[in-house]
């Protein structure tokens, strides 16, 4: 794809992202901003399945999707990520200032961003709200197949730690049943008694392997470490983990890298 296609796909691409952020109410900031019924969208992560357009279904690309709250909507095509303002009238939806990045990507992601955007781009949509499916309706009967994403379980799951950075090498995964939390710290293999109750982790004292690895990974490997022996909060949010300690301690991870 050249360089001028290229921006007008994304130029066209853009325009998307008010008219999904219009799914959420202007008038409920609480994460609470609904949709025909009563059905809430607003504070969901919500999956692009695929896109209908002149009488052809697309597959949507993993990755494509949208979460819409407090007057924003933030997330990716597939390739590209985006953020807009959020407006909405009853279950008509009106476009909003966009943000979206221009990166090249492989060209079945760019195609299907193509693809989404001619569906949407200057149309009005009808948003549908059926138990954890979003259906957005263009007057032209195209439309736009979502599903709400689950969070992802904290047991279970490897969690890839991003802060502390420790260069992606830093992971953990609970284990529900031995009461266990294993992992790596970046240099140094780990593990723990791992209790989760009410929102919080109590975490024991750490066992952990000798190895000496460089500055960098050992400075972040340190602060990973006064997360144990001790209680943390700890929040799930679709694929991200954020554990706060008594201590003050703050480590965030995503699930599955």
């Amino acid at each position: 794809m050249d360089r001028q296609k290229q921006r007008m796909t994304l130029t066209a691409a853009a325009m998307l992202v008010p008219l999904l952020a219009a799914c959420g109410s202007e008038k409920a900031d609480d994460g609470s901003a609904s949709v025909g019924a009563g059905k809430p969208v607003t504070g969901l992560r919500w999956n692009v399945d695929s896109v209908t357009a002149d009488g052809t279904t697309h597959r949507a690309p993993t990755g494509a999707h949208v979460t819409i709250d407090r007057g924003r909507a933030e997330g990716s095509f597939g390739c590209n990520t985006f953020g807009a303002e959020a407006t909405v009238d009853g279950d008509r939806i009106r476009l909003g200032k966009t943000m979206a990045t221009e990166m090249a990507c492989e060209n079945k992601p760019m195609a299907f961003e193509e693809t989404l955007a001619r569906a949407l781009s200057d149309q009005e949509l009808k948003a549908r709200v059926d138990g954890d499916r979003l259906t957005l309706t263009t007057e032209k009967g195209d439309t736009i197949r979502l599903t709400k994403a689950e969070d992802a379980p904290l047991a279970g799951t490897k969690w890839t730690v991003t802060s502390p950075r420790a260069d992606d090498r830093a992971h953990l995964t609970f284990d529900e049943k031995k009461g266990t939390v294993a992992g790596s710290l970046g240099c140094n293999k780990v593990n723990a008694k791992a209790t989760v109750r009410d929102g919080h982790i109590t975490l024991g004292p750490p066992a952990t392997t000798r190895m000496m690895c460089e500055d960098s990974l050992m400075a972040d490997e340190k602060k990973l470490l006064r997360l144990f022996d001790g209680t943390a909060t700890y929040r799930v949010d679709h694929q991200t983990l954020t554990l706060t300690s008594e201590n003050g301690t703050n480590v965030r991870a995503v699930a599955g890298r």
